[in-house]
């Protein structure tokens, strides 16, 4: 079984997988893709898609996000090929609801759906490169169908992810007890208390392999999470007892950086890595700061139906 990667594949191999190798290709460049994905293009049957480009605004995210996609079912449909492959799995998520909250201008200005966020609610009249690469898919009808699974914010074991959540808290909580620091919550008094869900990834991958396999699931949206919801208060309570940690109640007179606190722990990070024998890996390779900062900050309930 083969992987594709737009980029460098993980550094640090930590769990067992059954892929045979990794192809490693630019998906933005049209004729690297031709040449690597080519030779096996008539073995493709489907195509699970999670790759994401994050740019410094949303038209340029559509525009990078769209072409590596476009690239790839290019060359799979292509004529030279047998035209193997007729299905799409996209992975997107809830900014389908809430819209580019992250864009240095329309950030400022979205008014995003209310929660709990519902497959049938219409599009935001907003620029996003989730719409863009669902009508992508389905520009290619029929002689291709897709799926989309909007999932909530992804938890799960990985090695390396550009949005990895729990893995970012772990090694913030391993950096804590190294170092005699107390374990303190990084985002608002809004998010302490609200509450919020996420998506499992074994959920999510269950998911994505029912509907690339069943009919009647072709050409339609899935919302995916666990089911459940928790406030960021009830949570912190069990990572403070995961990692032995005294429980420090949240005070939003007490001013925390956490970004810059944590942007000055790599240094901290090798010498645990060395000092206990962990699977040698840099920090910035496992940890997403920015991503677990933004879910933290919210200032809306991020709750998927």
């Amino acid at each position: 079984m083969d992987s594709l990667w737009r980029s460098s594949p993980p550094q640090a191999n930590l769990f067992p997988s059954i892929l045979d190798h990794y192809i490693t290709f630019d998906a933005l460049n049209y004729d690297d893709t031709l040449k690597q994905l080519s030779p096996m293009a008539h073995k493709v049957t489907h195509v699970f898609w999670v790759a994401i480009q994050v740019r410094e605004n949303e038209e340029s995210n559509i525009a990078a996000n769209s072409t590596m996609l476009d690239n790839v079912i290019k060359v799979l449909k292509s004529a030279t090929t047998s035209r193997l492959c007729d299905h799409v799995t996209l992975q997107t998520g809830s900014k389908h609801y809430i819209g580019p909250i992250f864009d240095p201008i329309l950030g400022s200005e979205v008014m995003n759906h209310e929660a709990p966020f519902q497959e049938d609610m219409p599009r935001l009249s907003y620029p996003n490169f989730y719409y863009a690469l669902e009508d992508l898919l389905a520009s290619y009808s029929p002689s291709l169908t897709y799926s989309e699974h909007r999932s909530s914010t992804i938890i799960g074991v990985s090695s390396r992810s550009f949005y990895n959540i729990f893995l970012t808290l772990f090694v913030y909580a391993t950096i804590c007890h190294y170092e005699g620091l107390p374990f303190r919550y990084p985002g608002t008094k809004y998010t302490w208390e609200h509450f919020c869900d996420v998506s499992d990834a074994c959920v999510l991958a269950e998911q994505q392999i029912w509907a690339a396999v069943t009919d009647g699931a072709k050409n339609q949206a899935f919302n995916c999470t666990n089911g459940d919801v928790f406030t960021w208060k009830s949570l912190w309570k069990v990572l403070c007892e995961v990692f032995d940690f005294g429980f420090v109640p949240f005070d939003e007179n007490e001013k925390f950086d956490w970004v810059g606190m944590m942007k000055d722990k790599e240094r901290v990070w090798d010498e645990i890595v060395e000092n206990y024998g962990l699977c040698k890996t840099n920090m910035e390779e496992i940890v997403s700061v920015e991503a677990v900062d933004a879910i933290c900050i919210l200032v809306f309930n991020l709750l998927v139906a």
